[in-house]
């Protein structure tokens, strides 16, 4: 049944993220809303961090896996992800480290809410990755 649900999302959430690769130059960006249950916060944060650094550094079509824990409450994760486009996606759903992680974390997520965006301005969308100083 869970395996059923998963298609049916990816399909449904799957067309609304190809409405918004337009106007992405063909990309897709998407937060992922994320309550994970008390009980599981320390373990599922170690899924979390193991896919994103393991999807950014071995697929070259994703361009951000970045996930983050809301101050006031940190049991509300939400994540980053921007793909090159919708073949970058479907390889990443289908990565070993992807379904490590989707199949290793389904016990201990209480809500999924998946919203696809499109950028408001594309010259600022270009220059998000090269302005922080701060990152080495």
């Amino acid at each position: 049944m869970k395996k059923l649900l998963l298609i049916i999302s990816l399909m449904i959430f799957g067309g609304t993220a190809l409405m918004a690769e337009d106007k992405n130059n063909g990309m897709i960006v998407r937060i992922s809303e994320i309550e994970v249950y008390p009980e599981y916060l320390e373990e599922y944060l170690k899924f979390a961090v193991e896919v994103a650094e393991d999807s950014v550094q071995k697929e070259s079509g994703v361009v951000s896996i970045y996930p983050m824990m809301l101050i006031s409450d940190n049991h509300q994760i939400r994540i980053l992800e921007i793909y090159e486009n919708q073949e970058a996606y479907k390889n990443h759903i289908a990565s070993k480290h992807f379904q490590k992680y989707k199949q290793g974390t389904l016990h201990m997520v209480k809500s999924l809410n998946l919203v696809d965006t499109y950028q408001l301005s594309e010259e600022n969308f270009k220059r998000i990755f090269k302005k922080s100083k701060s990152i080495k």
